[in-house]
């Protein structure tokens, strides 16, 4: 069993310790400094009251991104099973001719 790793992580000027797996530390690194990113772009372009609406904002952007992939991949998944249904009619077509 792998040992646990403490990390600490800035986000919206408050430091958050975290245990977690070694192998969860990039991942969770890149989160926050996208994050952290984001925040400054929203703080940089709007009247922003406090950092609960900066992060408001951006937690609605992140999962605003996660459920359009959701939707494109739905949607793309339809379209390859459209098409593979249609070759496999052409092919069973094809093999009751003969």
């Amino acid at each position: 069993m792998a040992e646990k790793l403490k990390i600490k992580l800035s986000i919206a000027d408050r430091v958050y310790p975290l245990t977690i797996d070694p192998n969860q530390e990039e991942g969770l690194r890149k989160a926050a400094k996208n994050i952290e990113q984001l925040a400054k772009k929203f703080e940089q372009n709007y009247a922003v009251r406090d950092k609960q609406d900066v992060l408001a904002m951006c937690a609605l952007q992140f999962a605003s991104k996660i459920e359009q992939r959701g939707i494109e991949n739905h949607e793309d998944t339809k379209d390859v099973t459209e098409r593979l249904k249609a070759l496999n009619d052409l092919v069973n077509s094809h093999l009751s001719i003969k």
